[in-house]
């Protein structure tokens, strides 16, 4: 994508305040830097999953009522065209960082039976907050600066990206690289025999919490964005 490229606009913003309660259509939100959207329940400075973009074509080709995808911004982009890594300037000042498509989950087919295998990758775009500020509908949305490295769709390919990230001499708990890698926590079960098959450069990086291995664990802190991302980005921001 060419930087300063206009690509479309906010159609309407919704927030979670929990994971039991359903989306809400809001006014306007606020973009925390590193953080997410204030006042939705994923706004988390460790997760990739901090807000999700979807597509008004998704919702026009599937007939879904509002709110179907549980998107944060809905927006007037084929999201299934957005590329990792590409950076979003979203209103006056907020900057987006896009990170992978969202899997398809099966609540969707409350909506239409066998529509989680049918959406593919029209489900949505989860992104990370880069530079805060308010965002409203009509704003325009357009690529800004280069991009950041791209993250995979595939959640095993980001576990072995978190693990090549951990710091020498430490160690990550289970729960924590699930967190990292923006999958659930019942996929924990799963790393002992996958990390193994990874070989021995692997083992022993990741362990259960409850582990009494006497190493640092790392929080994961710095895998995302740098402190220097913010003061390079803030300086290109269109008006």
């Amino acid at each position: 994508m060419d930087t300063h490229m206009d690509i479309g606009r906010i159609e309407a913003l919704a927030l979670r305040p929990s994971l039991a309660a359903p989306p809400v259509r809001v006014d306007g939100v606020r973009a925390i830097a590193f953080q997410g959207l204030d006042g939705d329940v994923h706004a988390d400075p460790l997760s990739p999953r901090q807000l999700l973009l979807a597509g008004t074509d998704a919702y026009d080709a599937f007939a879904l009522p509002p709110h179907a995808l549980r998107e944060n911004l809905l927006v007037d982009v084929d999201t299934s065209r957005l590329v990792s890594g590409t950076v979003l300037q979203v209103g006056d000042s907020a900057l987006l960082r896009l990170m992978f498509q969202c899997e398809a989950c099966g609540h969707l087919d409350a909506h239409h039976l066998g529509l989680s295998a049918r959406i593919g990758t029209r489900r949505g775009m989860l992104a990370r907050v880069l530079v805060g500020g308010e965002i409203r509908p009509g704003d325009r949305i357009r690529v800004a600066g280069a991009p950041l490295p791209a993250w995979s769709d595939d959640w095993r390919e980001r576990i072995v990206h978190v693990l090549d990230t951990l710091p020498p001499a430490s160690v990550i708990t289970y729960k924590r690289l699930a967190q990292l890698a923006g999958i659930a926590s019942s996929y924990c079960r799963a790393f002992p025999g996958m990390i193994a098959r990874l070989g021995p450069r692997y083992a022993g990086k990741a362990v259960p919490s409850q582990s009494d291995i006497d190493l640092p664990r790392w929080d994961g802190r710095g895998l995302f964005d740098p402190a220097p991302v913010e003061r390079l980005f803030s300086a290109e921001v269109v008006p």
